[in-house]
This record gives structure tokens, sequence and C-alpha cells, in this order.
């Protein structure tokens, strides 16, 4: 019988931990490293610290079949996968500092023959700097370990499904560590592994989430145009989309989350003067963000002068998309933290989560009830449920109501 590969994950968020777990269904052992010690603490007792259906019920499982732990430091395995954030620094400079962190974590457990594989979204050339690190504290090593490149593409809500069956494109930094990628991954992808280099690689998973952007921001700007119009946007597209070669997606509050709202820059960051529709989206989808709150503004001061007080704003969603608790770069919890700031009277309302610390929360009851304006922010399957007083003020800004 094949000895089957011992794993360390570095990374127990929204990508690693679901990952993780679902390696270790296939029996494989995976020791998952994280910083915090709860979420340690939590995923040893087969619990999770994250919202993703079906999730709990397989850490569970795979903990108390001792196929999966979590621990504060790496021991040695032979593949090791990274999936730490990769935000940016000031003008949406890329910052990998705590990739090269989990690099530095990991590198003293390394042995020859080992595969390293890096998952999180990144800069292209990313993969280099982790080979000159690795070689660098541990010269030895050269020539005598893995290293590749796999990003995920998964959409959160679904992402055990997706991280099985969606096809995968997998860059080594040379032909034999793609190779040995590809064998670790048929392990628990059913979907179609695509070779190729590590700097494509980096690329495919950036340039998938500037295409959305677009997509996304092409949308968005119909919805200011089309309320200067005077046209509901949703019926609009809906009719758009009648044609056999058109697919415009809905708009939103803005774009967020750590992919998309993200990883554009990283491109405009590396070709500033290549990549011109790239940023103008991004900068498009920034923008309906701050037009949705001065919309929410002006209605609140409307009614303050036509009533001679403040006006409550139930504030609907604050994830960064529909059925979610993420609050990563959301442009819902900006434009809420935003009316906080500028000393409006907010409910705020996610469903999917009972405390914040970004933000204080309140039940949909007690918000509908009391609020004045209720603008909803993200498009909760939930809400498109809810009975709406036909005294309250709405504004809809994610087609919640369509």
């Amino acid at each position: 019988m094949e000895k089957k590969p011992s794993v360390v994950m570095v990374g127990l968020g929204y990508i690693g931990l679901p990952t993780a777990a679902l390696i270790a269904s296939r029996g494989l052992h995976v020791t998952g490293v994280d910083v915090h010690q709860h979420v340690v603490d939590t995923i040893n007792k087969g619990q999770i610290h994250i919202v993703e259906p079906d999730l709990d019920g397989l850490v569970h499982h795979v903990v108390h079949k001792s196929f999966l732990k979590a621990t504060l430091t790496p021991e040695t395995a032979d593949i090791y996968l990274i999936a730490v954030p990769t935000p940016f620094k000031d003008n949406y400079v890329p910052d990998v500092s705590y990739v090269l962190a989990a690099v530095s974590k990991i590198t003293p457990t390394l042995e020859k023959g080992a595969l390293v594989i890096l998952e999180s979204t990144s800069p292209v050339g990313t993969t280099r700097l982790i080979e000159k690190q690795i070689y660098k504290d541990r010269p030895e090593l050269e020539g005598h370990i893995f290293i590749a490149y796999c990003p995920e593409r998964v959409l959160p809500g679904n992402i055990l499904y997706e991280l099985k069956h969606n096809d995968r494109a997998i860059g080594g930094i040379n032909k034999i560590s793609t190779q040995k990628a590809i064998d670790f991954y048929k392990y628990f992808v059913v979907g179609t592994l695509h070779p190729t280099n590590a700097k494509t690689a980096e690329m495919v998973k950036l340039v998938e989430n500037a295409s959305r952007d677009n997509q996304i921001a092409f949308a968005n700007e119909l919805s200011i145009i089309c309320d200067k119009a005077g046209i509901n946007v949703w019926d609009m597209i809906a009719l758009a989309n009648k044609h056999p070669r058109v697919n415009i997606l809905n708009p939103g509050t803005g774009v967020g989350g750590h992919c998309i709202a993200v990883d554009p820059w990283f491109i405009v960051s590396e070709f500033p003067e290549e990549s011109g529709l790239i940023k103008k989206s991004r900068e498009t989808n920034n923008y309906k963000t701050q037009w949705v709150l001065e919309k929410i503004k002006n209605k609140a001061l409307g009614f303050k002068v036509e009533n001679s007080r403040d006006a409550v704003i139930a504030c609907m969603g604050l994830a960064f998309k529909p059925d979610i608790d993420d609050l990563r770069e959301s442009p819902a919890l900006l434009v809420a933290q935003s009316l906080k700031e500028a000393s409006f009277t907010t409910l705020n309302v996610e469903p999917n989560l009972h405390e914040s610390h970004a933000i204080e929360i309140t039940d949909t009851a007690n918000a509908i009830k009391s609020a004045d304006i209720i603008v909803f922010l993200v498009s909760h399957s939930g809400f498109k449920s809810l009975e709406l007083p036909e005294d309250k003020i709405i504004l809809d800004f994610c087609g919640v109501l369509n």
C-alpha cells in the first residue's frame, strides 16, 4: 500500500482550514499551523472559528479521527502548504511579509525531498522569493527540495465543493516541482490539474480576479448612470441579458473580500503604465461605495429637514458578499462605519455574525422596527423574505427587492 505523505498547512483561515480538512478527509495526516492560540484550541476541539457550509462537520470528523490537528509551530512533513494573507501597504503596494514569515517558520523543519506549495494570492515572482529565502537560510537544500505555486479559486459559501471540483493551475520553479505538486493535488482534487510555470500561475490568479473586478465595475457604473436617468438598473440588466451574447453582472455596494478588491492592485503596482483599464475598474468600484454612502447621507439629511429629528438608519448586511460572515475589505462595513463616524444614528445588521470587533451588531427584527431608513447593502438570502413596514424609507443598493 502506498504511503501517503504528511502535510503541514500554514494558515488556518477561510482557505487554509477548509483545505486542511479536505486533505485530511482523504486519509492524509495534516498538521495545521496558526499564529492565534484560540484558533488552534478551537480546531483541536473539533470546532471551527469561521462560517462555511458543511465545514463544521468535516472538521469534527477529521479531528476526532486524528487526521487533523492544530499547533502554533510547524513540524517536519513531506509537504508544506502556505495559505496566509497577502494584503497591500500604502499606495496599494503588495505586502508579502506574511508569506515570507511563514516560510521562515517552516524552513528549519525542511528535509531533502520536501515539497513547498504557496497557495496565497501573490504578486508575480513571489514563488521565486520563497526559493531564494529558503536557500539563503538552508543552502544545503538547494536542488533537493521542490517548490510550486497553486492558487485556490473558490467561492466563499461553496468552498468545500469548489476545492475538490475546480480546475487548478499549478506552476513549479521547475518541471519536476510542477509534477510533484500535481501528484499531491490528485489526492483530493477531481478537477483538471493544468501544469505551467510558477510565474504564469501567479499571474493567472491575479488576472482571474481583475477580470471579475472589471465586470463588476461595468455593472456598478451602469447603476450610477441608471440612477441619474431614473431607470431600474436590475430590470434593465435583466432585459439586456436576454441577448444571447450579453451577460452583465448585478451591481452592488462596491467590491470587497480579500481577492477581487485586492488582487488587481498587485498587477497595477508592478505594471503601472500598462494596466490602465485594471486600475480604472478598481477606482470605479471604490467610487461606487462612496456614492452609496453619499446617497444614504442625503436621504438622512432630507429626513431630518422634514421631521425635525435625526433618522435612525438600519444598515442591512456587513459582509463583503451574500450569506457569509467575512468582513474583510467589505464595502458594506465601510459604509456603516463611515456613517457612524459622521455621527449618524445607525443599527447594523449582519445575520451571519453574533458580534464583531469591527462594529456593534443589532438583530434584524429590532433594526427594522426601530429604523426610519432601511438600507440594503448586502443581498443576504434571508433579507429577500423580510416583511417591511410601509412607513419606512427603503434604499436598496444590492437588488434585494428585485
